[in-house]
C-alpha cells in the first residue's frame, strides 16, 4: 500500500470541487432568471435612494 504524497499549501491542496446542488443550480434556467431579477431589484433600490 503505497501513500500517496502531497505538497502542503500548494493549489491542489485548497481546489474545491462544487457539490451536486451547486451544479445543478448553476445551470438551471430558472434559477438563473430569479437571481437575476433579484440583484437588479437590489441594485433599483439603491439607485432610486439616492436620487431622493
Amino acid at each position: 500500500m503505497k501513500a500517496d504524497k502531497f505538497i502542503p499549501y500548494s493549489e491542489v491542496s485548497f481546489a474545491t470541487v462544487p457539490g451536486r446542488a451547486t451544479r445543478f443550480f448553476r445551470k438551471f434556467v430558472p434559477w438563473q432568471l430569479y437571481r437575476f431579477i433579484v440583484l437588479n431589484l437590489k441594485m433599483m433600490r439603491i439607485v432610486i435612494g439616492g436620487h431622493s
